[in-house]
């Protein structure tokens, strides 16, 4: 007879751990010499939706292990966008953070000092016990494990056996539960694990572990390589499905302590996550535009869509995040999002072909995948082709470029004559395909030039707010609100030594006198050596502006008469703590080294 256990009131088989002198490596499913195998039991689950689903994100965590690390700021208004995302229901329920940076700390502090109820911020550490100190310093009240579950990571990565692991993985999660801390255990790879030998005599003593603490121990399933397969039919260890109905009715997981991760290895990374809510799972996790490790994550905007199909509601979601988060990843962090992305990709809701468009004119439902204006704040676009007339060309560039009703193009505008002509001229020749938004732009921008930002302009904006995030920051540091010379060159000194864009760096009390001696870079040093020790810089653009104003400032371009090159200038005031002004502090800024660094980060 085989053994039961109750679990959480319901009686289930109780599943022994099989220990293996050698791997499973499941060579008929996973031959390494050619693409995996697909192999069916002919065996299918039966639908089993919980009745709360919820999206969980790793755009902090798995989302910048395939990208340059976000800012500590960016990480705030991300979070923040993730948040209005969520809405007051919560339906994007955590998002989970590293912790071993000063800046993965500083970016949970200020997202912790936001308030925010949802998302809830989380950790993620690895089964090493002195990471907890990491979790309750940060004041968590959850994180992740890593408890790989496959003989590949087992046997061939932390060279163990399975015996051995489940006992490593039980200790550091007893450790947790005895702090008090919400475990979040990730089975990765899942999908080439030894289900009933390893993973779910695993899943069920953890669960017994929960039963007893009264601690949430929740269970995600990591489809680490993408080898999930979204077919009810499919066999184990691949079967997403058969996956999420075994843990949950053999292994005795309620619907609420299972979550899945999935990766997009071949392509299956939402399907396989819409799988895991069909078959029992209550939580999916994702990342923003599915950023993450090699062919990323399931998009959590599209998990926000797709919950909305399966639930008929939005269950007060503010869909409109959407937009706003893929023109910051383009627009701020310069994400290469492709255009046809959907939901945030410029052209996602363009139609392209003539006779669409015509439809789309006459009525947009015809070829528009729902109110995109409503749901989304993103107005239906067209495309130009003969029959659009100067009409047509107008609507285009005030919609595509968003342009506010004060500010929008008339269609008496010479350029658009200009434009027009260009079209007609290019159907005259034979042309059949519609013209491009790339080929609108660029006419847009040789015609309508006050309408669009040079990109001369935007590469300047860019460096001026990098410029200016960085002496307000360093404007903000008790060492130089010390305004003692010999604290305060200490940390400037350091700064231009890493930032050699700086080319002068100085402070000035409220009379406009420095109160530091030059400190510039090193190619630059023997040029200020005898240089400005006397002068009163009060008369001074950036000295004049902060003072009148409180307000940080950027110049516009000069050329240096010490050094003869390019250069702005930003300052930012210097308070006490009574936040009364005492000082300017500034910086002298070789443009063309700090476009070269902005390109760079």
């Amino acid at each position: 007879m085989n053994e039961k256990i109750k679990l959480f009131g319901r009686p289930v088989k109780k599943f022994n751990l099989k220990n293996r002198e050698e791997p499973e490596l499941f060579r008929n499913y996973f031959p390494y010499s050619d693409v995996p195998k697909v192999v069916f039991d002919k065996k299918a689950p039966h639908l089993n939706i919980p009745e709360k689903l919820f999206i969980t994100d790793t755009t902090f965590r798995d989302g910048q292990q395939a990208r340059p690390p976000y800012s500590v700021n960016q990480i705030v208004e991300i979070f923040s966008l993730l948040s209005r995302l969520s809405g007051p229901n919560g339906i994007i329920r955590a998002s989970e953070f590293f912790l071993y940076s000063n800046k993965d700390r500083e970016a949970v502090e200020k997202c912790l000092e936001k308030g925010f109820r949802y998302p809830e911020v989380t950790g993620w550490i690895r089964a090493v016990k002195d990471d907890f100190k990491l979790v309750k310093k940060a004041g968590l009240k959850e994180t992740g494990i890593l408890t790989s579950v496959s003989d590949y990571h087992v046997y061939l990565k932390l060279k163990l056996d399975r015996k051995s692991a489940f006992q490593k993985y039980i200790d550091i999660v007893e450790t947790a539960v005895s702090e008090g801390i919400r475990v979040r255990c990730h089975f990765e790879d899942i999908t080439r694990a030894d289900i009933y030998g390893f993973a779910l005599p695993l899943a069920q003593k953890l669960m017994s572990i929960s039963e007893k603490t009264k601690i949430p121990i929740k269970i995600r399933l990591c489809d680490t390589m993408g080898y999930g397969l979204p077919y009810p039919e499919a066999s184990l260890p691949r079967s997403v499905p058969k996956l999420i109905e075994i843990f949950h009715k053999e292994g005795g997981v309620p619907s609420e302590l299972l979550e899945w991760h999935g990766h997009n290895d071949f392509h299956k990374v939402l399907i396989n996550s819409v799988a895991a809510w069909l078959y029992g799972c209550s939580f999916i996790n994702g990342s923003l535009l599915g950023y993450g490790e090699r062919t990323g994550n399931c998009p959590v905007e599209a998990a926000v869509i797709e919950y909305m199909q399966l639930k008929g509601t939005s269950e007060g979601m503010d869909t409109s995040a959407i937009t706003d988060i893929g023109n910051y990843f383009r627009d701020v962090i310069n994400a290469d999002v492709p255009s046809n992305y959907p939901f945030v990709g410029k052209t996602f809701n363009t139609t392209s072909a003539g006779i669409h468009a015509d439809g789309v004119l006459k009525n947009e439902e015809i070829y528009n995948i729902f109110d995109t204006t409503k749901i989304l704040n993103r107005p239906i676009e067209i495309v130009i082709t003969d029959k659009s007339g100067v009409a047509g060309i107008v609507h285009w560039f005030n919609t595509y470029i968003r342009l506010k009703e004060n500010m929008k193009i008339d269609k008496r505008h010479p350029g658009v004559k200009k434009i027009f002509d260009w079209v007609t001229k290019q159907y005259e020749e034979g042309r059949i395909t519609s013209i491009s938004p790339e080929e609108l732009l660029s006419r847009g921008k040789k015609y309508l030039p006050e309408y669009f930002q040079s990109d001369f302009d935007s590469l300047k904006l860019r460096a001026e707010k990098l410029a200016l995030h960085l002496v307000e920051e360093y404007a903000e540091k008790p060492e130089v609100r010390s305004m003692n010379s010999g604290i305060v060159e200490p940390i400037l000194e350091t700064l231009v030594e890493e930032d050699p864009f700086i080319q002068f760096a100085y402070v000035v009390d409220k009379d406009g006198r420095k109160v530091t001696r030059n400190i510039s870079s090193i190619v630059d040093r023997a040029k200020y050596e005898t240089m400005l020790h006397d002068t009163n810089f009060s008369d001074r653009e950036w000295f004049v502006s902060p003072m009148s104003s409180g307000k940080s400032c950027v110049t516009d371009f000069y050329t240096s008469k010490i050094t003869g090159r390019l250069c702005i200038t930003v300052s930012a005031p210097v308070t006490d703590a009574g936040n009364k002004i005492i000082g300017i502090l500034g910086f002298d800024i070789k443009f063309e080294d700090l476009v070269k660094f902005e390109e760079t980060v």
